[in-house]
């Protein structure tokens, strides 16, 4: 899709999809954006307004299905979707307790959940009109699954492998589906990491990259290249060779 004009972005308070409500802010465009923290939202939509778009905001947890999929039919009633970001994420935080079960599952159900619950009302209305185009924000941790990061890379696995078979099934309802693969992106959740981030970019240049591969219609939107060579390269090791490389990677979440 070129030029979209109503677009919804979940996770839009901060980094990423804050990144990008503010790329696509523009005079014709009506954007959607949820999150958790309100007074972070509300400042985004501010700026957005500023750059003339139409912004309508809602304090959400992405977690819980049915009020997703009420605002997300309230959104395409006020005006009909072209592009939905699932971009709404969490890692581990910091801490030496690691991935506790409560951790995990609390991961799992904002990373995988949380896509679920923007994805597949979004698909429905789509559908109905044989057009429309669906982001979804997984990893270059979403290629392996990562000892230093068991949740998160697990989590943004099913991601990435969800939206690009998704990407073929709705084909034929004219729906274009995307996967988004970014590396180390300056944002709350990098904030957090104790370890150096290699080729860590600022997040509008990365708003730059994620949007002109969706004009595209990549179905795989990966950046940086050196370090998607790198995590594409990890996948393809044996599994024990990758197991013996990857378990010295520092934690996420540790402090140590």
């Amino acid at each position: 899709m070129k030029n979209p004009q109503h677009i919804l972005i979940t996770g839009a308070s901060s980094g990423i999809g804050e990144a990008l409500a503010l790329f696509y802010a523009k005079e014709g465009v009506t954007l959607f954006l949820c999150a958790q923290n309100e007074q972070r939202l509300e400042s985004v939509a501010l700026r957005c307004k500023e750059k003339k778009a139409q912004v309508f905001i809602q304090r959400i947890d992405v977690t819980d299905s049915v009020l997703m999929e009420q605002w997300i039919n309230q959104c395409d009633e006020m005006a009909p979707l072209d592009l939905v970001i699932a971009n709404a994420g969490i890692s581990a935080g910091p801490g030496k307790t690691g991935e506790s079960a409560e951790i995990t599952r609390k991961i799992f159900s904002v990373n995988v959940g949380g896509v679920l619950n923007t994805v597949l009302p979004a698909l429905e209305r789509m559908k109905t009109r044989q057009k429309g185009q669906i982001a979804l924000l997984s990893s270059l941790a979403g290629y392996r699954g990562l000892p230093s990061a068991p949740a998160y890379s697990g989590s943004k696995n099913a991601v990435r492998a969800w939206g690009e078979a998704l990407r073929g099934y709705v084909k034929a309802y004219g729906i274009e589906v995307n996967v988004v693969c970014p590396g180390f992106v300056i944002s709350r959740i990098t904030q957090k990491n104790k370890f150096p981030m290699p080729f860590l970019m600022p997040a509008d240049q990365a708003a730059l990259i994620i949007a002109k591969g969706l004009c595209q219609n990549k179905g795989r939107i990966t950046f940086p290249k050196t370090l998607a060579f790198t995590a594409w390269l990890a996948a393809c090791l044996p599994a024990s060779l990758a197991e013996f490389i990857l378990t010295k990677l520092p934690k996420k979440g540790n402090d140590d």
